[in-house]
């Protein structure tokens, strides 16, 4: 998606903007419902009765996305299917296996999105996960929680990279890894809370209990964290982080030169309003 042609205003960027909202929302209404409602699934068989729900959203939402940047002219059909390679290679790296653990998909999503921009990144980490899923096998109730969780580690990336591409490509490469890093501990303590509050197990120090404080219950899900996810995570994020050190600097510089020749092209018009045309 362009970083420089002149966006449209008004209805069109309102609806951008409500759109990738209600991406936010729905994200945060999917993982913290069952802390405030009794879920009625079992810590073996969480949101089998709801991830339907959520992933027919994220689904509409998406479509609705890539409709409304159409809309706006703020991308082309050559920039919708360079988006489709790039998420269709990042879903294939979830079969590489990281030492220690970890997927290989979360390095090209940062860098990606980063010389992309954070509206691409939410669309690259959707369908990135979910051609991951379909490859892998990984389809069923937990997708559209990763797919969500992806989703905002992608935009969180695309963000920073409106800041970073103003500095030293290799001081950019590093801001991106540390990133990184932190991202895939952050992408573990989110997806985590896709079952955790299924839990209930009485007694348990690291089970939900619905009657504990917001501290008692940080304790008790960090507890959980560090017993079942923080050593994978670990892991994964140094290979990960290592890996945009060694080839952040040729991916991002190839990934912004393809960005840069199928950005939408700003014609004036007199007399009309900005129109942009490829």
């Amino acid at each position: 998606m362009s970083r420089t042609a002149n966006r449209r205003t008004g209805p069109a960027g309102l609806r951008s903007g409500l759109v990738y909202a209600a991406v936010a929302i729905v994200g945060v209404g999917a993982f913290a419902w069952p802390f405030w409602i009794a879920p009625t699934g079992s810590a073996a068989d969480p949101h089998a009765g709801d991830a339907w729900v959520w992933a027919g959203l994220v689904g509409i939402l998406a479509v609705s996305a890539i409709a409304v940047e159409l809309r706006r002219n703020t991308i082309t059909a050559a920039g919708i299917a360079v988006l489709g390679v790039l998420a269709s290679m990042t879903g294939l790296l979830r079969i590489v296996d990281l030492p220690g653990g970890g997927s290989g998909m979360f390095f090209l999503l940062v860098l990606a999105a980063a010389a992309l921009g954070p509206r691409a990144g939410v669309l690259l980490g959707l369908g990135a996960m979910a051609t991951g899923a379909l490859v892998t096998g990984g389809v069923g109730p937990w997708l559209p929680f990763q797919m969500l969780a992806l989703a905002a580690m992608g935009a969180g990336a695309g963000v920073l990279g409106r800041i970073t591409h103003r500095l030293r490509e290799r001081v950019e490469v590093w801001v991106l890894a540390a990133y990184g890093f932190v991202a895939a501990f952050g992408y573990g303590l989110v997806i985590n809370l896709w079952s955790w509050p299924f839990d209930r197990a009485s007694g348990s120090d690291i089970a939900y209990d619905p009657a504990l404080s917001a501290l008692d219950t940080w304790r008790h899900y960090w507890r959980f964290y560090l017993a079942t996810s923080s050593a994978w995570d670990g892991a994964g994020a140094l290979s990960n982080a290592i890996l945009i050190l060694v080839l952040g600097t040729g991916v991002l510089g190839s990934i912004r030169r393809i960005a840069h020749r199928i950005d939408p092209v700003v014609e004036l018009e007199l007399g009309a309003r900005t129109t942009v045309a490829v």
